[in-house]
């Protein structure tokens, strides 16, 4: 790539959607999602550097070349309070996107979260400086600021497509993008399915079922060809299943 395209502006999703989506948990958007036809979740690579945080904001983008973190500088700079900046770097092995001065600035400016299809470095001091990171690799390897990219465009980061101002959550289960035009309604439903779980949870206090509860019972009743055997398997003559 010889060449970069840089948009400063961004149509961010609403901040009171944002702020829903703070109340509900990665499991709960995906399923809401889910239902709707869409994905989102990335990977189980994506992984927290600082567990017991969950963090909601709308996606700034920064796309990188092969060892170099210059967009993701430039993509850091145009930040906004609240945002969430998601960082590809092309290689991943190749250049850490994410380190101890990279956090410092984005704490003073008060970004939500970094996810990085990448590497991050400096951990120890990224923790103890509380930033909210998550990354697919943990690497201390020197980058460079003089490559090509793009920021505030799509890309896709770690198998998911994120367009900027999309909604983006992450909690220890992972992270999730759900298309802005599309966030309002996915909230509501994870909000809906939250309070369903509740509801559920209260019934196991009381002492009911979780087979009965989540559906399970009701699924199996419907289906054909299970054989159930009153015997242990080990007093089962035929020994074979």
């Amino acid at each position: 790539m010889n060449k970069s395209k840089v948009f400063l502006r961004v149509n961010r999703v609403d901040a009171a959607v944002c702020a829903l989506a703070l109340e509900v948990t990665v499991s709960d958007l995906h399923e809401a999602a889910w239902s709707n036809g869409q994905g989102g979740l990335m990977s189980s690579r994506m992984r927290p550097l600082q567990k017991g945080r969950r963090i909601a904001g709308p996606a700034v983008t920064a796309f990188c070349a092969p060892g170099d973190n210059l967009m993701m500088h430039r993509a850091l700079y145009l930040a906004k309070a609240g945002d969430v900046l998601v960082v590809v770097v092309d290689g991943e092995n190749a250049g850490a996107q994410w380190g101890d001065m990279a956090t410092r600035y984005a704490m003073k400016k008060g970004l939500a979260a970094v996810v990085v299809q990448g590497s991050a470095r400096d951990t120890d001091t990224v923790e103890a400086l509380g930033c909210a990171v998550w990354a697919t690799q943990v690497r201390s390897i020197h980058s460079e600021k003089c490559g090509h990219g793009r920021v505030n465009a799509p890309l896709v980061c770690d198998g998911v497509l994120v367009n900027p101002g999309d909604l983006v959550v992450a909690d220890g289960d992972g992270v999730v993008c759900v298309p802005k035009a599309d966030a309002a309604g996915v909230v509501q439903g994870a909000l809906a399915r939250m309070r369903r779980e509740e509801e559920m949870a209260k019934a196991i206090e009381r002492g009911e079922a979780i087979w009965d509860l989540g559906g399970s019972a009701a699924s199996y009743a419907a289906m054909k060809n299970i054989e159930e055997v009153d015997a242990a398997f080990d007093d089962w003559p035929q020994q074979t299943v």
